[in-house]
């Protein structure tokens, strides 16, 4: 006889909480096997994205004149987690995706916009 404190339908639905918790944990292994065997082309491409984005903007900054606004319209697909920020008194562009990689260009005169090395980004 089933009375209105019977448990029985909570007991059905623990195996399919099991289930799920299973297929959740599962697709997070994969996940997470995925990035590991795919970092360093993850970590190339970012490379790839800053220096890119950083010489591109430092031209249109700083040899067309266009101000920043107008520059981050020439970013090309894909390159929308690459971020830029300006330095206008030392005529500067960086450019970084947080935690993979960071690129500097800066204008230097008649040699127009130069990625900047790892030692001397670090000496900045």
């Amino acid at each position: 006889m089933a009375t209105a404190t019977s448990t029985a339908g909570s007991k059905a639905q623990q195996p399919r909480f099991k289930t799920l918790k299973i297929i959740v944990a599962a697709i997070a292994v994969i996940a997470a096997l995925w990035l590991v065997w795919n970092w360093n082309g993850i970590k190339g491409q970012a490379r790839v994205g800053v220096a890119y984005g950083a010489h591109i903007t430092c031209s249109c900054r700083y040899v067309e004149g266009r101000d920043m606004k107008s520059c981050e319209t020439d970013k090309e697909k894909g390159m929308e987690i690459v971020r830029l920020s300006d330095d206008p008194e030392n005529k500067r562009i960086y450019a970084s995706v947080p935690f993979l990689a960071e690129a500097v260009a800066e204008r230097r005169g008649a040699y127009g916009c130069v990625q900047l090395n790892q030692t001397e980004i670090d000496a900045l």
